[in-house]
């Protein structure tokens, strides 16, 4: 079995939604993998997600064997029901050389393997879609079989994507409660924070810009000084100030207990939909 050289590989999506969009997208703007070094195979040749993969210049095709004999690096980003019928679908193209890598919820790294020939070289990813702006979160683990050379080639594409770390597949899910679904949690607290301008006499367009940049300011500090989240909201909260009222608030309507039981429970629905 031999390292993948990234540059030169054939880089395969089986399946082209959201997620995908968003990884293609960040793979194209990286400079790391060409649009002619990329093709995307759906059951919906026409679709407009194949639509939009054909205007940024990469091959679309429905068939999913002949694809994957030509590739060294298999994204399979369908609906995690679908995955196993999949594999079994291009197992006869799997040989040795081949990288397959999963982005569907809850399919874990044994279940995959016992679809494809043994010794199958397996990864699986959970990525987030802020990927589309390069500014993503990822996690991956990886297969028994798979290489570590395997896992440098995994990593250096989803830097390009954002952040990236190797974990035990055991947080994969965990972590899918946090960063996968955490952006429509941001998105949520984003849109209450621009509506609490609104009312307050806020015009609604500028509410969102404020909004947006305070959470990514917000997110910029944390990364860039190090500090602990509650000291730096300690240090916007004067004694008797606005603030430390607003927080008192958001303790009253359980806030924290809130986006805790918004992990816990995203990360029990994504190894709920493995089982499907």
């Amino acid at each position: 079995m031999s390292a993948i050289d990234v540059k030169d590989a054939v880089v395969v999506f089986v399946g082209c939604g959201k997620m995908a969009q968003a990884m293609i997208h960040g793979f194209l703007k990286s400079g790391l993998v060409a649009a002619d070094k990329m093709v995307v195979s759906a059951s919906s040749p026409n679709s407009a997600n194949m639509a939009k993969c054909k205007a940024l210049g990469l091959r679309t095709v429905a068939e999913n064997k002949a694809v994957v004999k030509e590739s060294r690096i298999v994204f399979i980003a369908v609906k995690p029901y679908m995955v196993g019928g999949v594999l079994e679908e291009v197992a006869g193209e799997m040989t040795g050389d081949k990288l397959v890598v999963s982005v569907a919820a809850g399919v874990l790294l044994a279940d995959m393997q016992e679809k494809l020939p043994a010794n199958s070289r397996v990864i699986r990813v959970m990525p987030n879609t802020p990927s589309l702006v390069g500014e993503g979160a990822s996690v991956f683990a990886l297969g028994k079989s798979a290489l570590e050379s395997d896992g440098v080639v995994i990593d250096t594409l989803l830097k390009t994507l954002g952040y990236s770390r190797q974990v035990k597949e055991s947080l994969v899910d965990p972590c899918s409660g946090l960063h996968g679904s955490g952006v429509a949690y941001m998105f949520v607290a984003m849109e209450a924070l621009a509506d609490g301008g609104v009312k307050v006499g806020i015009p609604r367009a500028m509410a969102y810009e404020l909004a947006a940049q305070t959470m990514l300011g917000a997110a910029k500090m944390v990364r860039e000084t190090g500090r602990h989240p509650g000291q730096l909201k300690d240090d916007v909260c004067s004694p008797g100030g606005s603030t430390i009222a607003a927080i008192h608030k958001l303790e009253e309507g359980g806030f924290r207990a809130a986006l805790i039981s918004a992990v816990e429970t995203a990360a029990t629905r994504a190894a709920q939909l493995g089982k499907k």
